[in-house]
C-alpha cells in the first residue's frame, strides 16, 4: 500500500527543476517534469499527480490556464496544485488562487518550507479533505 506520491513538476527553468527534482526525489516522491504547459498538462493526465508544482510564468500555456484545466478535468479533482511563481503580490497570489491553486509559493523560496508544503497538501489529499485540515 505504499505507493510513492506522484509529483509533478511544471517548470522551465533549469536550475529550479533541478532543484525540485533533487528535492522531491530525495523525500521519496515518483517525480515528473514538464518544461511548459503544454507538456504540464499531457504530464497531468498521463501520470495522474497527486501534487503539482506550477510555475506561473511557463512557455506555450501559463500556470493559470494549466490549473484552470487541472480544476475543469473531474478525473483529476483531487490533485492538488501548489503554484510557484517570482509574482509575490496580492493581485498575483488572488489570481493563482481564484485559478483553483491550493497553495502559492513565491521565488525565491525556502527548500525546506516547500517540501513540508508538499508533504500537507499529501496529506489533505489522502484524507480527502481541502477544508480544515489543519496541522
Amino acid at each position: 500500500m505504499s505507493a510513492l506520491a506522484r509529483v509533478v513538476i511544471a517548470e522551465d527553468e533549469p536550475a529550479i527543476v533541478a532543484s525540485l527534482e533533487f528535492l522531491m526525489r530525495r523525500a521519496g516522491y515518483d517525480t515528473r517534469v514538464a518544461g511548459d504547459g503544454e507538456r504540464a498538462l499531457e504530464l497531468v493526465r498521463e501520470f495522474s499527480p497527486d501534487v503539482v508544482i506550477l510555475d506561473l510564468m511557463l512557455p506555450k500555456r501559463s500556470g493559470y490556464d494549466v490549473c484552470r484545466e487541472i480544476r475543469h478535468t473531474p478525473a483529476l479533482a483531487e490533485t492538488r496544485v501548489l503554484m510557484l511563481s517570482a509574482r509575490g503580490g496580492a493581485n498575483e497570489i488572488d489570481r493563482g488562487l481564484s485559478a483553483g491553486a491550493d497553495d502559492y509559493v513565491t521565488k525565491p523560496f525556502s527548500t525546506q518550507d516547500l517540501v513540508r508544503r508538499v508533504s500537507e497538501l499529501l496529506r489533505l489529499r489522502r484524507s480527502g479533505d481541502g477544508e480544515g485540515g489543519h496541522g
